[in-house]
């Protein structure tokens, strides 16, 4: 069996030992898991290979591409301004950003950003992802179109523009780029070792991400005007993407965030922790409880699965996460299956990265299995 890194509580050797089988098999390459139990690391586990050629080994100062894990950072960035009083969750998207009033969306609120109800979930043809790159150029082609359903009425996941949606609303309001954002008002204060994009200096610990198995997506059979079509083509995204140099330099606080389990549950523990971390306060009991004010249940436009969103983040939902227990719970997942669980109730973060993608939007066999071990010592 391959040997784990870090250390775990005797309660959660079901949590090791299923890491390392999926080590051992080669289902997993590399990955870190992480479970903070109100400030204390009862898992805090490592292990596998960086690389596809297993020549370096997946280390504790290991970081990966997180994908829309990244989504629940950002959403704290928001979060941290309505928290402050400088943003209202409630107020049109215009007024701190006027040019998105254009073309039918002047009442468009942030909420509705904040639980991908804008009618806004990608950007309109052409596009390719170098399109995503420019920030500038970015943010005044989204604020130019037309919501493709009718705002708040329904759910369409904002996969990839996200991050430029709640960012640019984030830059408006503190005047600060969303990545520096994170670095100096979340991670640096946290000492989490997080952020958007990645600094060069940084790139000889990033994990190489690689690619899941070929989802078989017959795009003919939605429609040229299919929400999901538009979506996932607004633009295309080939997972290797996450392994070059534009990507890493990118502010794409969507979907490029690069961390460990660590610092994923140290960054997003707050939720789970009444707002405070070690002294440091980001948010209040109030704050904490807009999370959970649902914002859409139904079939989602754009993933096509039944997701109960409140703001900013996914809230349980038995037939889509059924390995989620029922609760005031809060999350989501990154493509492939990395993962971020708060729990209030419990003071409870679970956090997971990993750099083999598995087949999965919200979460991976893997990542449930995990989640349903840890629940498990916790009964």
């Amino acid at each position: 069996m391959v040997d784990v890194q870090g250390t775990s509580a005797a309660r959660f050797d079901a949590v090791r030992t299923l890491l390392a089988e999926n080590l051992a098999s080669g289902a997993e390459l590399g990955a870190s898991l992480v479970v903070d139990l109100d400030g204390e690391l009862v898992v805090d586990l490592w292990g596998g290979f960086r690389d596809r050629d297993r020549t370096v080994a997946w280390d504790e100062h290991t970081i990966v591409n997180v994908w829309s894990s990244t989504k629940a950072v950002t959403s704290l960035a928001a979060l941290i301004l309505v928290d402050r009083g400088e943003l209202d969750i409630h107020a049109p998207v215009a007024r701190y950003w006027p040019e998105f009033a254009a073309n039918g969306k002047q009442d468009v609120e942030v909420r509705h950003l904040l639980s991908h109800t804008s009618g806004v979930s990608a950007l309109e043809q052409p596009v390719t992802m170098a399109d995503l790159y420019d920030w500038d150029a970015a943010i005044a082609r989204i604020a130019a179109q037309a919501p493709w359903w009718p705002p708040g009425s329904a759910s369409g996941y904002h996969s990839v523009i996200f991050g430029h949606l709640v960012g640019e609303v984030v830059r408006r309001v503190s005047g600060t780029s969303l990545k520096r954002f994170v670095a100096e008002e979340i991670a640096g204060p946290l000492g989490a070792d997080f952020q958007i994009g990645a600094a060069e200096q940084d790139w000889a610990r990033v994990a190489e991400v690689v690619p899941p198995p070929p989802m078989s997506l017959d795009f003919g059979a939605w429609g040229a005007d299919s929400v999901a079509l538009k979506t996932f083509t607004g633009p295309g995204m080939h997972a290797a993407v996450a392994n070059t140099e534009d990507w890493r330099r990118a502010d794409l606080g969507g979907v490029n965030g690069h961390g460990n389990a660590r610092s994923l549950a140290r960054v997003l523990s707050p939720l789970a922790r009444g707002g405070e971390v070690d002294g440091v306060r980001l948010l209040g009991p109030a704050t904490i409880d807009l999370v959970f004010a649902e914002q859409a249940a139904g079939v989602d436009l754009v993933l096509g699965v039944p997701l109960r969103w409140g703001i900013g983040y996914g809230l349980p939902q038995r037939d889509t996460v059924p390995w989620l227990p029922d609760g005031r719970i809060c999350f989501w997942g990154g493509w492939g299956g990395s993962l971020i669980i708060m729990d209030p109730e419990r003071r409870l973060t679970i956090s997971y990265v990993m750099n083999r993608m598995g087949n999965g939007v919200i979460g991976s066999d893997r990542s449930a299995g995990y989640v349903r071990a840890v629940y498990d010592a916790l009964s």
